[in-house]
């Protein structure tokens, strides 16, 4: 590949794209600093004047942050797990079926996917209400019982079709249980596909918004999406504040970001696959 070329995709286009992720969470933080009560800017504004940390402060005075962060810290830490073994083991199962079998459950997969969430709502208030489970934090959870989305369950079907099928049949020649299978010689080659999925599981029920509108009652057990979207009353010159919920809202998804970046090289299909190269495997 020419020079010029090369340098482009790997340096200058990448580049390019973070940065414009990275303006949104600037203004943000940036906004976030402004003085209370102070009127919006009148133009570009890039370092508020008087800049402080004082929203941060009187947004916990006004808003109960740590019950809201224990129960968002509740609630992925009970589904991300549980998206992981369940998504992991129906992709599993994918892998395992041949021929027209398996293209039926793709598709099917598919279609699911396609559903609109609004499409489910009535139902699910239904059989949660029934359940007793309106009010709590189960039915933020519930969702994980079923891979959270079928995307997630056809990242592990498409990773497992890297495991050679020699593979399978030894360890069921050798008396191997499907679960056993699973566990000890699937699953761990595709340890950057679990990594992948854990961090889109997390991301989703971190940022949960319209379930926890429909199921929560009772300020007690608000997440944090939930419980910041009280500051949608505030006045335009109360704005750092509702900024300031924005950022504490928004770095926990950051920081899972960043923890796993080591699945972002220069071959991110082989990687979740469980394949490197000399072109894809980055050193820590």
């Amino acid at each position: 590949m020419h020079p010029d070329r090369a340098l482009l995709r790997r340096h200058v286009l990448p580049s390019a794209i973070a940065a414009a992720f990275a303006l949104p969470i600037a203004l943000l933080v940036l906004g976030s600093l402004r003085a209370a009560g102070a009127p919006p800017p009148a133009g570009l504004e890039l370092v508020p004047r008087g800049a402080s940390l004082d929203a941060y402060g009187r947004l916990a005075d006004l808003l109960p942050l740590g019950t809201y962060l224990r129960n968002s810290v509740v609630v992925v830490v009970l589904a991300v797990p549980l998206t992981v073994v369940v998504a992991a083991l129906a992709g599993f199962g994918i892998r395992l079926l041949e021929g027209r079998a398996k293209v039926v459950a793709v598709a099917a997969s598919v279609v699911v996917m396609l559903v609109p969430t609004s499409a489910l709502w009535a139902t699910r208030f239904e059989v949660y209400a029934s359940a007793g489970l309106i009010g709590s934090l189960l039915p933020l959870v519930a969702p994980a019982l079923m891979g959270t989305t079928p995307l997630l369950v056809l990242i592990y079907a498409w990773a497992f079709g890297a495991v050679d099928d020699a593979q399978l049949h030894a360890a069921r020649l050798e008396g191997a249980s499907t679960l056993a299978t699973w566990s000890r010689i699937a699953l761990p080659q595709v340890r950057t596909a679990t990594l992948a999925v854990s961090v889109l599981a997390f991301t989703a029920h971190w940022g949960n918004f319209i379930d926890a509108l429909l199921y929560i009652r009772g300020q007690e057990n608000f997440t944090l999406p939930l419980g910041l979207n009280t500051l949608k009353v505030l006045r335009p010159t109360e704005f750092p504040l509702l900024l300031a919920g924005a950022v504490v809202f928004t770095l926990p998804s950051i920081g899972v970001f960043l923890a796993a970046h080591r699945i972002f090289t220069d071959d991110p299909a082989a990687a979740l696959r469980g394949r490197t190269s000399t072109t894809s495997v980055r050193t820590p």
